[in-house]
C-alpha cells in the first residue's frame, strides 16, 4: 500500500489560505505581473499542495509515531514548516527552503521524478515545484501560456549568475559579483531604453509636449492621457447632432481638486472644456441606452450598434491628461492635438478576427469586429514601431554578448546559453513589455477618476473584453500608467523575485488529451474550468503581437495566426454549434481523454493533485431532500473517476480570508477545490449502494474526526468532507444502484452531504442534556422568542427544566415567553460542564476581547470540556450556515480558528501561574 502522504490526511488550511488572500495585494514582484493570465492560482497555494503531496504524513510511520498523540504533534510541527513556507517573503528564503527540501528528501529517499503540469497557464505550479527543487514541466495547448512558462522556468535559470552584457554595466562593475537574474534584469532594463529612444526618434513627433498656461506655471508638460469620447449622429430627425456617449464627465474626483469635463453644445457640434469641481450632469450613457446632449432624445442600444457596424461611429477628444509637480493637471482639447492624433494605419500590423464569443466579447456588435479595431491608429503605429525594432535590438544584444565573450552558438528554443540565445531571452521579455503596454493602450481602456487614482485603467478588469464608451489613450513616453518604463519595471521586478539555484524548466506547447510518453511522473495540475473562462479567445488579443514579436525565435510556437481553439477544453456551446449538451459532452470526454494520459503518466508514491472551480449553481429537490450541484464539478469529478482515479481527498482553496466570506454575506464556497488522487487498480472490486453506504459511514466519522483536529475551519468543513466520501465511491469499479443502474456523482455525494450531518447531528450526544436543548432551541429560532409551553415541551423531552436553564444564565423566560439569552446578555459563570454556556462565553470572548480574552478563560480548562466547546463550535457553524444566520456562523467560524492560538496562549499564562479571575471580574 502506498505511503500516505500529509496532504491525505490534514492541512493548515486557514494559513494557506490567508496567504493565498493576502496575495492579491503583492504587485510588484508577483510572477502573475510578469504577463496578464487568468484565474492563476497563487503562489502560496501551488507551494502549499506540492510540497504536502511530497511529505509523509506522520500515521504512515507508526514505528516512529506509534500514538494518535505523537502522530498529532509531529503533524502540526508539519503544518509550521508549511505555515512558514507559504508566506510570500519567504518565497526566496534559503534556509527554509533547504528545511521545506530536506522533508521532501527524507519522505522520498530514492529521489523524485519531474513534476508535469499538463494544463500550465499562468504557470504558478511548475514555477512552484521549481522552487521546491524539483524539474519542472509545463505544457499547455495556448501558445501564450508557453511563452509565459518558458519566461519563467525555462529561460531564467539558463543565464543565472551571469554578468551583463551591455557596455554601461561591463564598464561600471568590472570585477563584480552578479548573481541570480540581476545581469538579466541589468540587460533588459539597457536595452529596453534603448528601444524605447529608437521608437521616440521613429513616432515621437506623435506624442507632443503641451504649452501649460500661467496659472499652472507656463512651460512645456508631458501628456500623460488624452481622453476620448466615442460619437454617434442623434436619431432625432430634427437634431442630428453630434452625440457623445460618455459614461462620466467627471475627470477627477479627489476632494479640493476636483474636475470634469463640460459639454458644449453648438450647431449641431459638440466642443468640450474643463472646468473646476464635480460635473453637475451625469454621463449620456448607461445600461438602459444612451442621451443626446443637444435635444435629449433617447438612443436605444441597436441604433449605436447599426451605427457601429455600418462604420459611423466616430470619437471626439474630450480633455488632455498632463503631468503637473503637484499632481495631474486637466487640459481642455485643442486643434494641435486633435490632428496630431489622425494618423493613418501602419501599412502592416498584426490582425484577426475577434472570436464570435458572444459572453466575453461586446465590441463586435458595435463594429469593432477585429482587433486592430481596439486600438486607435496612433496606438497602432506605436505598437507596430516597437515590434519592428526588435529586430536592431536582438542584433545589439548578440554583438554586445560576443564582445563580452558570450560562447555558443545553441539558439533559445534548443536551450543555449549562447550570445544568439542571450539576444533572443532578451527579445522574449521586451516582448513582454510590449504586451503589457497592449493592456493599457487600446481604445478599450477607460480614465479611472477615483479619490485614491487618477489613472488609465487596462483592458481586462475582468475575463472579458467589454465596449467602452469615453477612452483614455496613453502616452507611453510619459513616466504615468501606460508608459514604457513602467510596463518593463514590472518585469524585471518579477525576474528578482525568481527561485534562485533552480534546475533548468522545461515548457512546450502541447494537447492535454495526447500521449507525451512521459512515465513515472509527479503530476499537478489547474485543467480548464467548464465553460468559466475563454482562454483560447481571450489570449488572441495577445498572441497576435506576440507572434509579431518572437515568431523568428519560436516559429513553430507561432505558426498558426490565431491561438488554436478547437482543441480547447472549455464547454463553449457557441463553438463549432455545439449547443449546451454537445458542449458538456465534449468538456466531459475532452476530460476523460487527458485524465486518462494523467493516469498513465502519474507515478505509484505521489498523489495526483488536481485544482477545479466549485461553483454551485443549480439547486433540486429529489425524494424531498434539496441538493444544490455544479455541473462542472460534476463533470470534472466524473472525468477523474471514469480516467481511473481514486479521490483521497478535496481541500477547499479560498483567495479571500475565510471569515471575510462570511461575513460579507456571499457564498462561502472556496473559489476552487484541490482534488488529491490515487491510481484506482484495475481489479477494483463493485459495490451495491448498501456497501457504499455502510462504507461510507464507517470510514466518514474517523475521516472527519481528523479535520476536525486539524483545526479545519467550519467554513471548509463540508467541502473537505467530500474527499473521504468521494474516495469510498471512487475506490469501487462501480457502485450499483438497487435497480441495477450505476450510481452518479450526483446520487453519491448526495448521500455524502447527508452523512456529514449525521455526523454532526450525533456529536450532540456527547453534550450534556442542557446544551442538547440549547442547541434544538437555536436550531428553531435562534436567539429569537418562543411560546413557553413549545419551549416546554423541548424541555422535558431532553430531560431537563425552562427553570433550571434560567437559573444557569442560559434562558431568557418570563410571561410565556422564552428564548436563549444573547451572548451579550451572559452574566459571569463557571460551569464549565455546561458546554452550551462554556461555547457562547468563549465566542463571545472572541468577538470582544480576541486571543487573549479567550485564553484567560481557557487556561484553567485543558480537558475535554475545551475540545467539547470546539466541536460545539463546528455544530453551532453548520446550523447557522444552513439557516443563513452570516454574523452566527462567522462568530462561530471565527473562535474555531483561532483555537491552536487561542490554546498556545493559555499555556502560556497557565505556566505563569497568574492570579485566578475570570473574562467578567471587575
Amino acid at each position: 500500500m502506498a505511503v500516505k502522504k500529509l496532504i491525505e490526511v490534514a492541512l493548515p488550511l486557514d494559513a494557506i489560505n490567508s496567504a493565498a488572500a493576502r496575495e492579491k495585494s503583492i504587485r510588484h514582484g508577483h510572477p502573475s505581473t510578469m504577463h496578464l493570465w487568468w484565474a492563476r492560482r497563487p503562489l502560496a497555494t501551488a507551494r502549499a499542495v506540492i510540497w504536502a503531496s511530497l511529505v509523509d504524513d506522520p500515521s504512515s510511520h507508526l514505528d516512529r509515531f506509534p500514538t494518535t498523540e505523537e502522530q498529532d504533534k509531529e503533524r502540526q510541527r508539519l503544518f509550521r514548516i508549511l505555515e512558514d513556507l507559504v508566506i510570500w517573503e519567504n518565497s526566496n528564503n534559503s534556509t527554509l527552503l533547504d528545511n521545506a527540501r530536506r522533508e521532501i528528501e527524507a519522505s522520498n529517499p530514492g529521489g523524485l521524478p519531474p513534476l508535469l503540469d499538463p494544463f500550465a497557464g499562468g504557470g504558478a505550479i511548475p514555477l512552484e515545484a521549481q522552487r521546491l527543487g524539483l524539474d519542472a514541466y509545463a505544457q499547455d495547448l495556448n501558445p501564450v501560456a508557453v511563452t509565459i512558462n518558458k519566461a519563467m522556468i525555462e529561460i531564467p535559470p539558463l543565464f543565472e549568475d551571469n554578468p551583463p552584457v551591455n557596455p554601461n554595466a561591463r564598464t561600471a562593475r568590472i570585477g563584480s559579483m552578479w548573481s541570480g537574474n540581476d545581469g538579466l534584469i541589468s540587460d533588459i532594463d539597457y536595452y529596453g531604453h534603448m528601444l524605447k529612444r529608437k521608437a521616440f526618434e521613429r513616432i515621437g513627433h506623435l506624442y507632443p509636449t503641451v504649452e501649460l498656461p500661467p496659472e499652472y506655471g507656463g512651460g512645456q508638460a508631458t501628456v500623460i492621457a488624452w481622453l476620448w469620447s466615442r460619437i454617434v449622429e442623434c436619431p432625432n430627425p430634427a437634431c442630428k447632432g453630434e452625440a457623445p456617449l460618455a459614461r462620466t464627465f467627471d475627470l477627477a474626483k479627489k476632494k479640493g481638486k476636483e474636475r470634469h469635463v463640460r459639454p458644449i453644445a453648438t450647431d449641431g457640434k459638440i466642443a468640450f472644456t474643463v472646468q473646476a469641481g464635480k460635473s453637475p450632469i451625469d454621463g449620456t450613457v448607461n445600461r438602459k441606452g444612451a442621451k443626446c446632449f443637444h435635444c435629449g432624445s433617447t438612443i436605444d442600444f441597436p441604433y449605436i450598434r447599426n451605427e457601429g457596424r455600418s462604420h459611423r461611429m466616430g470619437q471626439k477628444l474630450m480633455a488632455i491628461v498632463l503631468e503637473g509637480p503637484h499632481g495631474r493637471i486637466y487640459l481642455p482639447p485643442d486643434q494641435v492635438n486633435t490632428d496630431i492624433a489622425d494618423v493613418p494605419r501602419p501599412e502592416d500590423y498584426p490582425d484577426g478576427q475577434i472570436a464570435n464569443n458572444p459572453r466575453d466579447f461586446k465590441t463586435p456588435n458595435y463594429g469593432l469586429e477585429y482587433m486592430s479595431d481596439l486600438f486607435t491608429n496612433r496606438q497602432l503605429q506605436m505598437l507596430t514601431t516597437f515590434c519592428d525594432l526588435l529586430d536592431d535590438i536582438e542584433d545589439e544584444v548578440y554583438s554586445d554578448a560576443l564582445a563580452a565573450g558570450m560562447k555558443g552558438e545553441a539558439s533559445l528554443p534548443d536551450l543555449g546559453t549562447g550570445p544568439r540565445a542571450y539576444a533572443q531571452a532578451v527579445r522574449v521579455y521586451l516582448s513582454f513589455v510590449i504586451d503589457k503596454l497592449l493592456d493599457r493602450n487600446s481604445s478599450i481602456c477607460g480614465w479611472a477618476n477615483g479619490a485614491k487614482y487618477e489613472i488609465i485603467r487596462n483592458v481586462f478588469a475582468r475575463q472579458a473584453i467589454a465596449m467602452n464608451w469615453d477612452y483614455a489613450e496613453a502616452n507611453p513616453f510619459s513616466s504615468s500608467s501606460g508608459c514604457f518604463d513602467s510596463c518593463m519595471e514590472w518585469i524585471t521586478r518579477c525576474l528578482a523575485e525568481f527561485p534562485r539555484g533552480a534546475r533548468v524548466g522545461h515548457a512546450r506547447q502541447f494537447d492535454a488529451q495526447s500521449d507525451n510518453e512521459m512515465r513515472g511522473i509527479i503530476v499537478s495540475t489547474d485543467p480548464p474550468y467548464y465553460d468559466n473562462i475563454g482562454y483560447a479567445d481571450l489570449s488572441d488579443f495577445f498572441y497576435i503581437w506576440l507572434r509579431q514579436s518572437l515568431k523568428s525565435v519560436y516559429p513553430g510556437l507561432f505558426r498558426t495566426m490565431l491561438v488554436p481553439k478547437h482543441e480547447e477544453l472549455v464547454a463553449t456551446p457557441y463553438r463549432e454549434n455545439r449547443g449546451i449538451d454537445g458542449a458538456r459532452t465534449f468538456f466531459e470526454e475532452g476530460m476523460y481523454s487527458a485524465f486518462k494520459q494523467v493516469n498513465r503518466y502519474a507515478c505509484d508514491d505521489v498523489p495526483v493533485t488536481i485544482y477545479y472551480a466549485f461553483k454551485q449553481s443549480e439547486t433540486t429537490t429529489e425524494n424531498e431532500v434539496e441538493t444544490t450541484a455544479s455541473t462542472g464539478w460534476e463533470t470534472m469529478l466524473s472525468a477523474v473517476i471514469r480516467a481511473g482515479f481514486a479521490i483521497t481527498g478535496t481541500w477547499p482553496m479560498r483567495t479571500e480570508m475565510s471569515n471575510r466570506t462570511i461575513a460579507s454575506g456571499t457564498n462561502a464556497l472556496a473559489s476552487s477545490i484541490v482534488l488529491v488522487c490515487r491510481k484506482r487498480p484495475d481489479d477494483a472490486p463493485m459495490a451495491t449502494r448498501r456497501d457504499f453506504v455502510n462504507t461510507l459511514k464507517r470510514e466518514l466519522k474517523p475521516a472527519l474526526d481528523k479535520l476536525q483536529t486539524s483545526n479545519i475551519a467550519p467554513v471548509d468543513m463540508a467541502q473537505s468532507a467530500i474527499g473521504p466520501g468521494i474516495g469510498v465511491y471512487s475506490r469501487f469499479s462501480k457502485v450499483l444502484e438497487a435497480d441495477g443502474s450505476e450510481m452518479t456523482v450526483r446520487a453519491a455525494l448526495q448521500i455524502i452531504n447527508q452523512e456529514l450531518d449525521l455526523y454532526f447531528s450525533d456529536q450532540d450526544s456527547d453534550l450534556d442534556r442542557d446544551s442538547r436543548f440549547c442547541v434544538d432551541l437555536y436550531t428553531q429560532s435562534a436567539f429569537n422568542e418562543i411560546k413557553f409551553g413549545e419551549a416546554d415541551v423541548l424541555a422535558r423531552a431532553k430531560n431537563t427544566s425552562i427553570d433550571g436553564l434560567a437559573a444557569k444564565g442560559a434562558l431568557y423566560a418570563s410571561k410565556g415567553i422564552v428564548r436563549l439569552l444573547g451572548r451579550d446578555e451572559l452574566k459571569n459563570a463557571n460551569d464549565w460542564q455546561f458546554t452550551w454556556l462554556f461555547t457562547q462565553q468563549l465566542t463571545h470572548a472572541m468577538e470582544t476581547g480576541g486571543v487573549e480574552a479567550c485564553a484567560q478563560m481557557l487556561k484553567d480548562v485543558f480537558d475535554s470540556r475545551a475540545e467539547n466547546a470546539k466541536a460545539l463550535a463546528y455544530r453551532l457553524f453548520t446550523i447557522a450556515d444552513k439557516k443563513g444566520w452570516n454574523a452566527e456562523a462567522f462568530a462561530y467560524n471565527s473562535l474555531v480558528v483561532a483555537w491552536p492560538e487561542i490554546q498556545s496562549r493559555a499555556a502560556q499564562l497557565q505556566a505563569e501561574k497568574p492570579v485566578q479571575y475570570t473574562l467578567f471580574d471587575d
